[in-house]
């Protein structure tokens, strides 16, 4: 630990004080408001109808007010696509078919690019949504290194709040 010789040159902070009273800004938002400003226009990113059909389940009973679902077509860089675009572009057709069974009124977006998380904050900024909800997806650990464990770049880079969605789904 170190300890400043120089009273004068220390600020003079007191931890306890900072965790007594929340922020000013803050004290006249009810959390019924806070999280109607969270869930104002939610950016959805999905990967493929089944994925799009268990985050639109999972996220509906938080009901938000608008719902865009955002498909990433992810490009090659270089070398040839992952998928052909025709088929990319029929996966997000399904996708989006999928949200709109619980949101009819989902917006959609479609996004081609090889970084996958940088296209879904270009997404969430064209879009001007409020967050981004997304649901996890499976895989072991090797996976997530070799994917560069997406979803943590997701929560760490991210320039709004992301909302992730629980795995389970609702009963019905």
């Amino acid at each position: 630990m170190y300890i400043d010789s120089q009273p004068h040159t220390r600020m003079n902070f007191d931890p306890i004080a900072y965790q007594v009273s929340p922020p000013t800004f803050l004290m006249n938002v009810s959390e019924e408001d806070s999280q109607r400003e969270l869930l104002d226009h939610v950016l959805v990113p999905v990967a493929h109808k089944e994925d799009a059909l268990k985050t639109a389940k999972v996220l509906a009973p938080y009901n938000p007010d608008r719902v865009t679902a955002l498909h990433v077509v992810e490009k090659g860089g270089g070398v040839p696509d992952k998928t052909p675009v025709e088929q990319s572009e029929e996966l997000a057709a399904e996708s989006y078919a999928a949200v709109r069974t619980i949101f009819s009124d989902a917006d959609t977006h479609t996004a081609y690019a090889r970084d996958v998380v940088g296209a879904i904050f270009e997404a969430a900024d064209e879009v001007d949504a409020s967050a981004i909800a997304y649901r996890p997806r499976g895989g072991n650990r090797i996976m997530h290194f070799l994917s560069g464990d997406l979803s943590l770049k997701l929560v760490t880079e991210a320039d709004r709040p992301v909302i992730v969605l629980p795995t389970i789904e609702p009963e019905e």
